[in-house]
């Protein structure tokens, strides 16, 4: 089982070191120490909590769709030309940038403000790990 300190612990699920250590006095996570005397968690153990404690926004459009990566936020940019455009969303701590053509753009009224739901469908989600992990 791969183990990290709490300070990553911490910063993967954007909460303070404090926040992990409360869940480890109040036995939600469970900690050993590492070589070095430091207190480390289980990534298993630490993406089971991920999931569990994820608090996904309600999907406002109430359409049912094979894409499962949607991503409900809230446009904080849009940059349009005469024929293409880029609309930035935020959704959470992820920043979502999609190209469309202007005309899609003005069809659905996205401005800065606008909720907005991203949905993902992709043959190929590239997925990297940290420098020096095989």
């Amino acid at each position: 089982m791969t183990q990290i300190r709490i300070a990553d612990a911490a910063r993967y699920l954007s909460v303070s070191d404090d926040t992990v250590r409360r869940w480890i006095d109040a036995g939600v996570l469970a900690s050993v120490k590492d070589a070095s005397g430091k207190a480390t968690v289980d990534t298993l153990d630490l993406a089971g909590l991920a999931r569990k404690n994820a608090v996904l926004p309600g999907d406002p459009s109430h359409i049912g769709r094979s894409a499962r990566n949607r991503f409900v936020g809230i446009v904080t940019d849009v940059v349009t030309d005469t024929v293409m455009a880029q609309v930035e969303l935020q959704s959470g701590p992820h920043r979502v940038v999609s190209l469309m053509s202007s005309e899609a753009v003005r069809e659905l009224g996205l401005v800065p403000g606008s909720i907005a739901i991203a949905v993902v469908k992709a043959t190929t989600v590239i997925i990297e790990t940290p420098e020096g992990k095989a």
